[in-house]
């Protein structure tokens, strides 16, 4: 049986999934990253938790390697990250292709591999121009043009996560540092502090974007207040991707998208009232990601699946 080996490294959380050629789902494990150990012994790790799928020697036929940028693609190398601390130049995609008998190993940006299995298999199926969102604890995202994966001249687009927004008081900030789910956890503590308004959060020990959610969902009126001005923050970095790309289709996953329309409503309004022509807002533009914690497994099996039927060598093998 011809399979693929799928690996999704975090930088707190690595999975690792087989599939067959027509991507069904063989088997899956996970494991803490524990990536303080350094690149060497984390990527060796790694490969033995690849190998725990394998009900033999055999090699997988390819290897789709998902992880977090800025990366080199074509050399297979994380360049840095900044949820790898102290990793510089480290050949992931060489170190698990000489473990697995040289089989060609490809990696790709995390939330690049999401917006593929979103287009291909997902809530985005056939929608093209397609935008994906993964919402966190940061903000990524991946763009599917002409029915293919876009990647940008040096195969580091797209970052709308680092799309800059003025506040009111004048200073500039990330998206993801005004709509992600560390931004909701940011806001809540700020509006704790200043404000005496009744909140379950005040009796939470750890209030991060999770408990801001939670929270939300139970009818918490200050949680709720957070999540509405994140979600209009969100809207307008919305606003900006229609008038770049103008999308069939905006699929938003991520932990921080399971509030649903708690964050989706204020950015919604936002969009209608900011969008230069109301011909940008297509029915069911905003649709909320198919795959939850399989994404990126998936969206690496495609890719490798992909890569190797098109003859591609890494150039790490030339």
């Amino acid at each position: 049986m011809t399979t693929h080996l799928a690996i999704d490294f975090g930088g707190t959380r690595s999975r690792a999934a087989l599939f067959d050629d027509d991507m069904r789902l063989l088997r899956r494990e996970e494991m803490p990253s524990r990536v303080v150990d350094g690149p060497e012994v984390t990527l060796r790790r790694l490969a033995a938790l690849g190998r725990s799928l394998l009900e033999s020697d055999t090699a997988p036929a390819s290897i789709g390697i998902a992880a977090p940028g800025p990366l080199d693609t074509a050399a297979g190398v994380i360049i840095k990250a900044e949820t790898l601390p102290g990793w510089s130049q480290a050949p992931i995609a060489r170190t698990l292709s000489d473990a697995f008998d040289g089989a060609p190993a490809f990696v790709e940006n995390d939330a690049n591999l999401g917006a593929l299995a979103e287009y291909r298999l997902g809530a985005g199926r056939g929608a093209d121009p397609m935008i994906y969102l993964t919402i966190s604890t940061g903000m990524g995202g991946g763009a599917i043009l002409g029915g293919e994966l876009f990647t940008g001249a040096g195969a580091l687009a797209i970052e709308p996560g680092h799309m800059r927004l003025t506040r009111p008081d004048g200073s500039v900030r990330r998206l993801e540092e005004l709509a992600s789910g560390t931004a909701l956890g940011d806001l809540a503590r700020r509006r704790l502090r200043e404000t005496d308004q009744p909140s379950s959060l005040r009796g939470r020990e750890r209030v991060d974007g999770q408990a801001v959610g939670e929270a939300a969902q139970a009818g918490d009126a200050l949680a709720q207040a957070v999540a509405r001005q994140a979600g209009e923050w969100l809207g307008l970095g919305l606003v900006n991707l229609l008038h770049l790309f103008n999308p069939a289709a905006i699929v938003l996953g991520g932990s921080a998208a399971t509030l649903g329309d708690l964050l989706l409503e204020p950015a919604r309004g936002v969009m209608r009232e900011q969008v230069l022509h109301e011909g940008f807002l297509t029915p069911n533009l905003l649709r909320l990601a198919h795959f939850k914690d399989d994404t990126c497994l998936i969206g690496a099996a495609l890719h490798s699946k992909d890569m190797l039927a098109r003859g591609v060598t890494p150039e790490y093998r030339s």
